[in-house]
């Protein structure tokens, strides 16, 4: 019987709630909506939103490679805009990073987020050695 595994990335900051940054079952591995603190823990919620989508991207990476796995591995991504009119950067930012990988996706505009974050984001990898 497969079990399930807590995934912890040093290099984001230890989740505040009751959830885990990431868990894997098998060969796939399931990331936390991620918000956009430093490793250090400081908020980036009062700067411009390119820096938060960055940071939140940075976050959800890192996650995913202390899982095992690659941002090609990234096979299913949800992200959460406050406001819509951030979308066309936010695209712009998340095709830097991924590259020619297009992960499915979608895109969710809500009217707030905690700690007045304009973006946090989800996702689904495959881990290759599982």
């Amino acid at each position: 019987m497969s079990t399930i595994e807590t995934i912890l990335s040093p290099e984001v900051p230890v989740p505040a709630g009751h959830y885990s940054q990431a868990l894997a079952y098998k060969d796939l591995v399931f990331v936390s909506g991620q918000l956009a603190p430093r490793p250090d823990g400081s908020h980036t919620a009062s700067e411009p939103f390119a820096i938060q989508a960055r940071q939140a991207l940075d976050n959800l990476l890192a996650i995913v490679k202390a899982a095992g796995s690659t941002p090609r591995d990234v096979v299913k991504v949800t992200v959460y805009l406050v406001g819509a009119g951030n979308w066309p950067e936010f695209n712009r930012i998340y095709a830097e990073v991924f590259g020619d990988h297009r992960p499915a996706r979608s895109v969710v505009p809500v009217p707030e987020l905690h700690y007045g974050y304009l973006v946090e984001i989800e996702a689904i990898a495959v881990r290759r050695d599982a």
